[in-house]
């Protein structure tokens, strides 16, 4: 039988400096939970299928990593972390009476397919808040966003929010049916301003809404889009939506972060369970964004204990490329020293590396070649 000694396809090795680095950013990003007082939690590499069924609006079951136990049971590898950490929550904690702030680092599995280029095992660190409803929670976590992104290395940032709510609340009145609002989400998160113009032409929606409609693909940008967007509707959640958006702004302002954020009506996301705010964080040299977020006030209704819930993970693997092509280290690891001894200076070589060690150095010990046996 031929040994196969390469990786399969969508993991890698990762070693040398680039594992230390790797290693360092997690520590920064660390220190930025810690000091918003997250509390850590880790939860199962594989969970039972339920935890990330299509009913919970997480990724396609085709994507999914699937096998069975010996009892018969389907269980996943985890794709997606906020299921995951939703369903302890619900398990240990009661966040209809108090809120609850965790935080993780681990891997997640995603089948994607082979030509899409991307990893399919990458590691997330991220923050799940809840039991908080307000804006204020909200605004927090775009702040540790924001302060993630800082203490990582990186200076030229920008994090788009939107607001799904504002979107959900146009097609309750459209009277579209489900296949029709998938075409129109997909259509609009793609900004495909022509295809979304033919769709809502086509099913005859009144004036008003098509136009709406047709602005969501190009309605991005800085605070000013919060009063077009209000001015584009007079549907009263529609409204709610921004007005919610306009109380986070100012928050954010309190926070001195307000330069890095910009607003994106079009942003949908593939996952259903955001019913809020949606968040993406982008720098240059990547296109794939290096987080993200958002507000999921119905996931844990899943897991028979509704609260109010905000989450963000941070793609560690894609923040590694971004600030690899923007030439920015991480490392924190101290230079090492290398001690090199025969056999009869064995001791002496021994106490100096110990005394260096104490005194806080990176010391390795290495026996001359030719004095192994």
């Amino acid at each position: 039988m031929q040994r196969i000694f390469h990786t399969p396809e969508g993991v890698r090795d990762i070693y040398n400096g680039e594992c230390s680095q790797k290693r360092n950013l997690q520590k920064r990003i660390q220190e930025v939970f810690r000091s918003y007082g997250y509390e850590n939690i880790e939860t199962p590499t594989f969970e039972y299928f339920e935890v990330f069924s299509n009913e919970v609006g997480t990724i396609p079951s085709r994507e999914l990593y699937k096998f069975f136990d010996r009892e018969g049971n389907t269980l996943v590898l985890r794709p997606d972390f906020t299921p995951s950490v939703s369903r302890a929550c619900a398990s240990y904690f009661n966040p209809d009476k108090e809120v609850v702030s965790l935080c993780y680092t681990g891997n997640t599995f995603i089948n994607n397919s082979s030509f899409r280029g991307r990893l399919k095992e990458t590691t997330q660190m991220g923050v799940e808040r809840f039991g908080d409803e307000s804006a204020d929670a909200d605004a927090e976590l775009l702040a540790m966003t924001v302060e993630c992104l800082k203490a990582s290395g990186l200076k030229e940032f920008q994090v788009s929010v939107g607001q799904v709510d504002y979107f959900k609340s146009l097609l309750e009145e459209s009277g579209l049916n489900e296949e029709e609002q998938e075409s129109l989400r997909a259509l609009i998160s793609q900004k495909n301003y022509f295809g979304v113009e033919d769709l809502v032409k086509e099913k005859k929606i009144s004036q008003e809404l098509a136009n709406v409609f047709m602005e969501l693909p190009q309605l991005f940008g800085s605070s000013e889009v919060l009063a077009k967007a209000r001015s584009l509707t007079t549907n009263e959640n529609a409204l709610k939506a921004v007005a919610r958006l306009e109380e986070i702004y100012e928050i954010l302002k309190i926070y001195g972060c307000e330069n890095y954020i910009s607003f994106d009506f079009g942003m949908l996301s593939k996952y259903r369970y955001y019913t809020g705010i949606i968040f993406q964080a982008y720098t240059y040299g990547t296109g794939e964004p290096l987080i993200k977020g958002g507000r999921y006030n119905a996931l844990m209704k899943h897991f028979g204990k509704p609260a109010a819930a905000v989450g963000f993970a941070i793609v560690v693997d894609s923040l590694m490329a971004a600030l690899s092509r923007q030439k920015i280290s991480v490392s924190d690891e101290p230079e090492v020293t290398v001690i090199a001894y025969r056999k009869e200076n064995r001791s002496e070589a021994i106490r100096q590396a110990q005394k260096m060690r104490m005194e806080g150095k990176s010391v390795a010990l290495r026996l001359e070649k030719g004095e192994e046996e």
